[in-house]
C-alpha cells in the first residue's frame, strides 16, 4: 500500500525534482533527506494523537496545507529571480556551504510536515495495522511509519539523482542551464498552487 501511494508523483517528489533541476543534486539529496525527517514528524505526531487532531479539524487541516503551499511557492520564487546567477562554470564547484545543506534539509522538512497527502495517508492507514492487542500503539504505529517513510528515501532519492543528471546533461550553456534553473522555480510555484487548491472534500 505504502509503495503504491509513493510512487504516484506528489508533492515531495515534484518539489525534489524542482530542487534539483534549479540547484543540483547536493541540495535535492539534502532536500531529500530533510523530507524524510519531516514525514516521520508526522508519523510520530499521528502516533501520538494529533494526526486525528489534524485529520478531524477543517480549519487546522488548511492552515497546515496553505502554510506548506506558501512555502512552496516562495521557495519558487526564489529559484526563478535567481535563475540567471546559474553559470557552467559554477556546476564544479561546491553547489552550497555547510549552511546552505542545512538550509536545504530544513526546507525538505516543511514540506514533508506540511504536505496533505502524508497527513491524511499516515492518519488514515496506520491504525489500521496496529496488534491492539499487544498494546502500546504509538510505539507500534511509529515502527509501522518506517516503511512507507524508507520507501519515500529510496524513491525520493531516485528522483532527485534522476532530476539532477538531466540538468548536468542541460548544462552546456549558460542560457539552457538558466532555462532549466527557472523551470524548476516555475514548477515548485505550480506545485504550491497546486496543494493550495485541492485536498478534502469537505
Amino acid at each position: 500500500m505504502s509503495l503504491l501511494v509513493i510512487v504516484i508523483p506528489g508533492p515531495s517528489v515534484l518539489f525534489v525534482v524542482g530542487r534539483a533541476l534549479a540547484h543540483g543534486r547536493r541540495t535535492a539529496l539534502a532536500t531529500v533527506l530533510g523530507n524524510v525527517i519531516g514525514c516521520y514528524a508526522v508519523v510520530v505526531a499521528v502516533a501520538w494523537g494529533l494526526g486525528a487532531l489534524v485529520q478531524s479539524s477543517v480549519a487546522l487541516f488548511v492552515g497546515v496545507k496553505l502554510a506548506g503551499a506558501a512555502y512552496l511557492v516562495h521557495l519558487g520564487v526564489q529559484a526563478f529571480r535567481h535563475r540567471g546567477e546559474m553559470r557552467v562554470a559554477n556546476m564544479d564547484a561546491p553547489a552550497e556551504e555547510r549552511r546552505g545543506d542545512l538550509r536545504s534539509i530544513l526546507d525538505g522538512m516543511v514540506v514533508g510536515v506540511t504536505n496533505p497527502k502524508g497527513i491524511v495517508f499516515f492518519a488514515a492507514v496506520l491504525p489500521q495495522f496496529v496488534d491492539h492487542s499487544a498494546g502500546r500503539l504509538p510505539v507500534q504505529m511509529m515502527v509501522l511509519g518506517l516503511v512507507p517513510v524508507t520507501i519515500g528515501l529510496v524513491t525520493d532519492t531516485l528522483w532527485g539523482l534522476g532530476a539532477s543528471a538531466a540538468r548536468s546533461w542541460f548544462a552546456r550553456s549558460d542560457r539552457r542551464l538558466s532555462m532549466v534553473g527557472g523551470a524548476g522555480g516555475l514548477a515548485m510555484i505550480g506545485l504550491g498552487v497546486t496543494v493550495a487548491a485541492t485536498g478534502r472534500a469537505d
